[in-house]
């Protein structure tokens, strides 16, 4: 179970080159060990990055959305566990036989790598789109029962898919936005105090640290957010 701020954080690396995400990592590493690599980042620099992060121990969300046919997405969720990140995702919408055969194929991956198996995150409905808490509950409990460990979800959906998936299942919400930010192309947006509290594991923050003129001291600033979270999910678990 994570049970500190700091290890609920993770800092979205989305931006273009290696040498802007290296200075990014400098920047926050005191307040933060999992950084999300995504589309973009991976694109322009290639698995390296992502090894070189995981090899200095830092916890690394690969953020890639595999959606394809079953045995492509066995192949490239073998390749990711091969990398040694601690976790990536594919959409639960892509089906049970896809989500089984990128579970199967990460552990082997992570094997034959001598790694630690990633965590297998099926996502839900993106927070740049609306959703309804049925569809979500849906792909969080068809993602559950292909094996995955748990989902990437808003904020707002995880009290319910706490609620109906057990304390056992990992909840990783993106779409999070300090209180005096604003929400850009993000809809279902919540506070990192508000996530913590209703159940999430871990956030993901991307522009309200990296646009900041001081991203280190953005960083401590959500991490006491979450602490203060954390307070509340404590309070309603007595």
């Amino acid at each position: 179970m994570i049970t500190e701020a700091a290890d609920r954080l993770i800092v979205a690396l989305d931006v273009a080159t290696g040498e802007e995400a290296r200075a990014l990592v400098r920047a926050t590493e005191a307040s933060a060990r999992r950084y999300k690599v995504g589309s973009q980042l991976f694109t322009s620099e290639g698995p390296e990055l992502v090894r070189e992060l995981a090899g200095a121990g830092f916890g690394v969300f690969l953020d890639l959305k595999f959606h394809d046919i079953p045995n492509t997405v066995a192949e490239a969720s073998r390749a990711a566990a091969g990398l040694g990140v601690e976790m990536f995702n594919v959409h639960a919408s892509g089906g049970h036989e896809m989500m089984t055969a990128a579970v199967e194929a990460s552990r082997e991956g992570a094997a034959a790598a001598g790694h630690t198996p990633p965590k297998v995150l099926g996502v839900t409905v993106l927070t740049s789109l609306p959703g309804m808490i049925e569809e979500v509950l849906d792909l969080a409990g068809k993602a559950r029962e292909a094996g995955a460990d748990g989902v990437v979800a808003s904020a707002r959906e995880a009290p319910a898919i706490r609620a109906a998936m057990g304390s056992d299942f990992l909840i990783v919400t993106p779409g999070i936005r300090p209180a005096s930010s604003a929400t850009d192309d993000q809809r279902r947006v919540t506070t990192p105090a508000e996530a913590v509290a209703g159940g999430a594991d871990l956030i993901v923050v991307g522009r309200p640290i990296r646009a900041a003129a001081d991203p280190g001291l953005a960083a401590r600033a959500i991490v006491a957010e979450m602490e203060r979270g954390e307070e509340r999910r404590e309070g309603h678990a007595r």
